[in-house]
């Protein structure tokens, strides 16, 4: 198990803007385009796209009818979405479906995301995304569009409606489209700008309502804070900027101490010698608190600031062997704890020995990270929770649908069970059978692309016949499907074909591959350095030394 970053989620204020406008961390960021026209740009788009996304995609749902099911998503999807709203509807499908590769989504979700996008803006039709894509992804799309008209049905407002429609949604469609139609709900939510206030009001109450509920009972914690965050800034924008100013304040310090909090936890934690023989791996996460999360605390629960104990959070999941106690690991790795940080003992919570009634178990505890007294600088409380894999495996979907505002803990048993059969039968044609030839359709060459490297698996896919050659017909038929022609492919080959055979070997095409990846590379590069740059100059230009700067060196132009 690796030991994971601490990824903070958090709304930073623009204060140069006029109205006070969350700029959420992104899970993803915005894929690269690049512009239509010659063969070479479009295959460079192409690969580019499909590598960035398989590399994000987990191994258990890496096989080659996934690789081939991705692929057919994007030759349709580009062409489509390339010029519909000058490329941002293509930037936004893109997007969605890296965002919904991070949650370890399999090829059929992340397929019907690409299209998805391409259906919203009428240039892709159902039939075709059924043609292309098969049955699996096609119905998808629809239960996805399902889901997105529900809320439409009911009065949202009111909290019985809502509850209901919610344990409607769950009980009713595949996990895996509601997770789809939460990846889009999210992108919409960046996107509202352009539509009349009431319908901005009237989506971010069914957002408040319905899917940032959904997504925390779904097991998507971050994409449903995310959610929550946008909703309340476009509802209750004054109470927002309150809440953001409170937060906001101790946000960069209360942020450094969780990434160094976490870094001296791990070493810790593999430095003591009784969690060596019973662990194999940590993995520690760590958060700031949301702002429609305090919201809550102020608000309904009518707590005051200081009262506010989780502002600073920790996850710790220990991967226990199977042959040691997965409790006593959790009681070991609280001793570690207090021997680093203040504990502070009345707020420390075992449901490992004592569950909750939806059967969550964890270690809740409390340290105080504040500086040294009498001059140090007081912090909030950080709230630790330690679990092992199963146990958080377990949460997941068990508490968290618990806390999606399905009071009834049995309730929310009866939805996760029928949620995790519905995804498991989902996923069966998916899975790869062990071949030596071809099965279901699949060349043997396709079947042995899920252990290749982005380089080999791009490169069978798109030699069809598997005779290790990219042919001129298999080229052509590739621009075509992109919105090309066969001059582009004529263009393209005279480009990459190194030995003047008519066709590409593995070789000539890896070379093209490594190219397109040291380009995004060096232009990933240049964003880096244009924004530390650009914070350093504006820092200068703050003080004013760049302004004598800019006026000793137009005096020496002037004299030159």
């Amino acid at each position: 198990m690796s030991n994971a970053g601490g990824n903070v989620d958090v709304v930073v204020v623009d204060p140069a803007a006029a109205a006070v406008v969350p700029d959420l961390e992104h899970h993803v960021s915005a894929p690269r385009l690049t512009p239509a026209g010659s063969g070479g740009r479009l295959m460079a788009e192409l690969l580019g796209v499909f590598n960035g996304l398989t590399e994000r995609m987990g191994e258990d749902v890496a096989t080659s009818s996934s690789w081939s099911l991705l692929f057919r998503a994007l030759k349709l999807a580009l062409p489509a979405l390339r010029d519909a709203a000058g490329g941002r509807s293509l930037a936004r499908a893109l997007i969605v479906a890296a965002s919904l590769a991070d949650l370890q989504m399999d090829a059929e979700v992340i397929s019907a995301g690409i299209v998805r996008q391409a259906m919203d803006a009428g240039a892709v039709t159902m039939a075709d995304a059924e043609a292309q894509l098969g049955p699996g992804a096609a119905g998808l799309l629809r239960e996805s569009l399902a889901v997105k008209n529900a809320p439409s049905q009911v009065d949202v407002a009111d909290e019985e409606a809502a509850s209901a429609l919610r344990k409607r949604i769950l009980s009713s469609y595949d996990v895996r489209a509601v997770i789809l139609e939460l990846a889009v709900k999210l992108d919409a939510m960046k996107h509202l700008d352009g539509l009349p206030k009431h319908q901005q009001r009237t989506t971010s109450l069914e957002v408040l309502k319905v899917f940032a509920p959904l997504a925390h009972a779904v097991g998507a914690g971050a994409l449903s804070k995310e959610l929550e965050d946008l909703s309340f800034w476009r509802l209750y924008p004054q109470a927002y900027a309150q809440i953001d100013e409170w937060l906001s304040g101790q946000e960069d310090d209360c942020k450094r101490v969780l990434a160094t909090s976490k870094e001296d936890l791990l070493k810790a934690l593999a430095a003591d010698e009784e969690l060596r023989h019973t662990v194999d791996g940590v993995d520690v996460k760590g958060r700031y608190k949301s702002r429609f999360s305090a919201m809550k605390k102020l608000v309904k629960d009518g707590r005051r600031p200081e009262d506010v104990n989780d502002i600073l959070g920790m996850r710790v999941i220990l991967d226990h062997r199977a042959d040691c106690d997965g409790h006593r690991a959790c009681l070991r790795t609280h001793e570690v704890i207090k021997g680093m940080w203040k504990d502070v003992p009345a707020r420390t919570k075992d449901y490992i020995a004592r569950p909750k009634g939806d059967g969550y178990r964890s270690l809740h505890i409390a340290v105080d990270m504040s500086e040294p007294e009498p001059e140090g600088r007081k912090r909030p409380l950080m709230e630790v929770q330690i679990r092992t894999k199963e146990m958080n495996d377990a949460a997941v979907f068990g508490h968290a649908l618990y806390k999606g505002c399905l009071a009834d803990p049995e309730e929310a048993k009866r939805l996760k069970d029928i949620m995790l059969a519905a995804a498991e039968v989902a996923a069966q044609h998916l899975r790869d059978e062990p071949a030596t030839g071809e099965q279901a359709g699949v060349p043997a060459a396709a079947a042995a692309a899920a252990s290749a490297g982005n380089i080999e698996r791009a490169f069978r896919l798109l030699d069809k016949n598997g005779d290790g050659r990219i042919s001129m017909e298999e080229l052509t038929e590739l621009m075509e499907d992109l919105g090309a022609g066969g001059k582009d492919a004529e263009e393209l080959m005279r480009l990459l074909d190194d030995n003047n055979d008519g066709s590409l070997s593995s070789d000539e095409f890896a070379l093209f591959q490594k190219r397109v990846e040291l380009k995004a590379k060096l232009e990933d590069k240049d964003d880096e350095y244009k924004e530390i740059l650009k914070q350093k100059l504006q820092k200068v230009d703050d003080t004013g030394l760049i302004h004598v700067y800019r006026k000793n060196l137009s005096d020496k132009l002037v004299s030159s």
